[in-house]
């Protein structure tokens, strides 16, 4: 064997197996040590019926029939053979010594692969046998491959399609046919196709085949098509032009897919994207977007856009107390109402704007969930200002009915902050930003109503936010000082202690209480100052008791969170002891108001003052003696903390109780007694707001921190 025959059968087996049928018995025999000298396995048979018995036990890979055999010839051999299953294409050689075309046409007919006249160029047998071997094995792999195929588009639901120009002649695949719900030897044509699609896509489908067959141009689509059966589809057609050798467009080949599944994941995918689950409102992304597109369109056409944020009010007192699940449930109730206070709209997506018409930003206007308990409204033009605080009063009202959550009526207010394009911003984050000055604004003066941005609200927020900064750091800076006011009784016309007022010295300036104790309370700062407070108090009391004999007590203020601890005394005393000694010379006072102010500036509220140093009822015209006596029950003491910690474990929870006969006024701030001035610090004059003694002239030495004449002296000297 050459070199040319191994290449040529490095792909077949190593020795591939033969049938040979012939009844004359020398033939057999030299035909068989032929091929067995050149590689094949031969089996042989005398007969047609000795072969199909042998073909039921055995298959071989190729089967060479003598023609003419007595009693069962090879071509009725061969015909037996197609009918037996598993033997429809194994590859059968016709040997005939009859050289004429009846002979040759029967034996096809009956199902032969090819024919050879019988002679001794045994070479030229065997090379016909490997070809039809190769051959065979090239139809078995593409079998399979089409195999594969078929059940690849079936699992994929693809089918191929052909189109051809002129006769117009449409085919479809049977993988295609069973895309549209037909079986394969159903009929289904172009027009079929068509009638499946709704109106306006196919309207819309034929101007755009028209176009790409006018071009000869690729066609890719997504077509929606309502099957026999009621169902509803999504197919994607993907399509190329086909040339003949002229090099002129003759059709169109392609394939189909069902692509429904898909299409529903991306939608799901594009809503999860672009819109709050809870809700079902655009979501922070879906909102930015809008509102730039907004912005484009209105510094087009040069007129304004409206941007309304909308924070609840209260919302976490709801969700806290009727749970998340009622939380949740007025949150959805929330965004039906908002949504029907604009001309919202919800399928809005990249892409889609152009499509519509010059007036297409208008299809942009919606309410949006930013995040929590804040909402947006967005509205794409406005006239002026006027038309966003007719939307917003719009909101408020919708706002103002009655929401049953978990069974029980609730109401629930907003605060809604408005910025407008270009005006108070030429970005989506400059409008929110504004806007979101403007609803705190609303907030801090009461809540439930909407307001314009302004300059002016920014640079309040700027300053709240460098003073916030600032007093984080004010503690570890030494910017906090206690200034200490004597208490006076002026019966016995002595000293009966000191109060200690918490101050900001920030560089030059005295921030005052008003300005940085709310917002120490707002951002949690208020314990740490506290906790400094009661350590600076504690050591300052050592101080004067070591200097000058102190033996009173100093009034501490502190805030309302301090009294939710169980172990407020403990850990009072524990603060007192740290201050060197065992038994300090201070009695700590604690007052408990709303709201807090540890600063223990009290000048804002003078019906309490009244009504410390007037018993009875109070003055008409800051209301009548209920508020007064509410008042005085929201105030809190701790009178005469024992010397020894054993005292102060008489109970498990300690006892705080009010001294008696001293009322509120033991508090201080200058109530119930004559006010003396503050010492340790600045002068004050009697509103505590300038720098001069009550009097006029210089506040006495008094009692400087850590040195000076003893308080009762001081006191005295006034």
């Amino acid at each position: 064997m050459n070199a040319v025959d191994q290449s040529l059968d490095a792909d077949l087996p190593e020795q591939a197996r033969v049938l040979l049928v012939d009844d004359d018995e020398v033939n057999l025999l030299l035909t068989a040590i032929a091929l067995r000298e050149r590689g094949f396995d031969i089996t042989e048979a005398t007969g047609g019926a000795e072969a199909l018995k042998v073909i039921g036990e055995w298959s071989p890979d190729v089967i060479v029939l003598d023609a003419m055999m007595p009693e069962l010839d090879g071509f009725e051999t061969c015909q037996r053979l197609r009918e037996m299953p598993g033997f429809e294409s194994t590859p059968v050689l016709m040997l005939t010594g009859l050289d004429d075309d009846a002979s040759i046409t029967r034996a096809y007919q009956v199902g032969a692969t090819d024919f050879f006249v019988k002679s001794t160029q045994w070479s030229l047998l065997a090379g016909r046998l490997r070809y039809l071997l190769r051959s065979s094995r090239t139809r078995i792999e593409l079998e399979r491959s089409k195999a594969r195929l078929a059940r690849a588009q079936d699992l994929a639901r693809m089918g191929s399609f052909e189109w051809h120009r002129g006769v117009g002649h449409f085919t479809l695949a049977n993988e295609a046919l069973r895309v549209f719900g037909h079986g394969p030897h159903e009929h289904l044509d172009f027009i079929s196709v068509m009638r499946m699609v709704p109106r306006e896509e196919r309207m819309l489908f034929m101007r755009l085949l028209r176009d790409v067959i006018a071009h000869n141009s690729v066609l890719v689509t997504d077509l929606p098509v309502t099957l026999l059966d009621g169902r509803s589809r999504v197919i994607h057609i993907e399509a190329e032009p086909e040339f003949n050798e002229h090099g002129n467009a003759s059709g169109y080949t392609g394939i189909l897919q069902d692509v429904t599944d898909r299409r529903m994941a991306e939608d799901k995918i594009r809503q999860l994207a672009n819109f709050d689950a809870l809700t079902g409102l655009p979501n922070r992304r879906q909102l930015i977007w809008r509102a730039e597109r907004a912005i484009e369109q209105a510094r087009r056409m040069g007129h304004e856009v409206g941007l309304l944020l909308i924070d609840l009010d209260r919302f976490k007192v709801i969700n806290d107390t009727l749970g998340h699940a009622a939380g949740d449930e007025l949150l959805m109730e929330v965004g039906r109402r908002l949504r029907a206070c604009v001309r919202h709209s919800d399928q809005v997506m990249e892409g889609m704007l152009e499509s519509v018409g010059g007036r297409s930003h208008r299809t942009l206007e919606a309410v949006g969930r930013l995040g929590g308990d804040e909402f947006v409204a967005l509205l794409p033009e406005v006239a002026d200002e006027r038309d966003a605080e007719r939307v917003a009063q719009r909101v408020l009202d919708a706002m103002r009915e009655p929401i049953f959550i978990a069974g029980q009526e609730c109401f629930v207010t907003a605060s809604v902050g408005i910025a407008i394009y270009p005006r108070d911003g030429l970005t989506m984050a400059d409008l929110l930003r504004n806007s979101d000055v403007a609803m705190y604004a609303v907030k801090s003066q009461g809540r439930n109503a909407s307001a314009l941005y302004t300059p002016m609200l920014a640079g309040r927020g700027r300053e709240k936010l460098e003073l916030e900064s600032a007093l984080h750091k004010a503690i570890e800076r030494d910017e906090i000082v206690l200034h200490y006011q004597p208490k006076i009784d002026v019966r016995g016309a002595r000293m009966v202690g000191a109060e200690a007022l918490m101050r900001w010295q920030r560089g030059d300036k005295l921030v005052p209480p008003g300005d940085f104790i709310p917002l120490a309370e707002e951002t949690g700062l208020i314990v740490p100052l506290s906790e400094w407070a009661l350590r600076e108090a504690a050591r300052q009391a050592k101080v004067w008791q070591l200097n000058f004999g102190f033996s009173d007590s100093i009034a501490v203020n502190l805030p309302n969170r301090l009294f939710e601890r169980s172990d407020l005394v403990e850990h009072i005393h524990v603060r007192a002891l740290r201050s060197g000694r065992a038994h300090p010379p201070m009695r700590q006072r604690l007052w408990r108001a709303a709201p807090c102010d540890p600063a223990g500036d009290h000048r804002d509220r003078p019906d309490e003052g009244f009504a410390e140093r007037h018993p009875g009822p109070a003055p008409p015209q800051r209301g009548g003696r209920g508020d007064l006596d509410r008042r005085l029950r929201h105030r809190l003491f701790i009178a005469g903390l024992p010397h020894h910690p054993a005292d102060l474990r008489g109970e498990d929870r300690p006892q705080l109780r009010a001294r008696p006969g001293h009322h509120a006024a033991e508090l201080g701030g200058g109530h119930g007694h004559h006010r003396a001035g503050a010492l340790a610090g600045p002068a004050r004059d009697r509103r505590g707001r300038g720098d001069a003694a009550p009097d006029g002239g210089a506040a006495p030495p008094g009692l400087q921190r850590d040195a000076g004449l003893p308080l009762q002296q001081a006191a005295r000297a006034r």
